[in-house]
């Protein structure tokens, strides 16, 4: 169950990510634009997929503690 939890938060976050690069490099939403509205409005699916989207980087968030003891761990066995 972890597993399918941590691949959905990825997933979730990697959509959120392209679609504010998307935002940022052209002034498209493609969640708006998948919802049926146009750039700057929302529907109740767009702020579901907002919302989730937010969610999972915040349960991301509780990676970063481990993904940097990792890294310390692999500079002190070059050390």
């Amino acid at each position: 169950m972890q597993k399918r939890l941590d691949v959905l938060a990825l997933a979730l976050a990697a959509v959120g990510a392209i679609n504010w690069g998307l935002v940022s490099l052209f002034k498209f939403d493609l969640v708006a634009t998948l919802a049926g509205v146009e750039f700057g409005q929302t529907t109740l699916a767009s702020r579901l997929v907002y919302g989730l989207v937010g969610l999972s980087g915040l349960y991301l968030l509780t990676y970063l503690p481990r993904v940097l003891a990792r890294g310390n761990e692999a500079h002190q066995s070059y050390a």
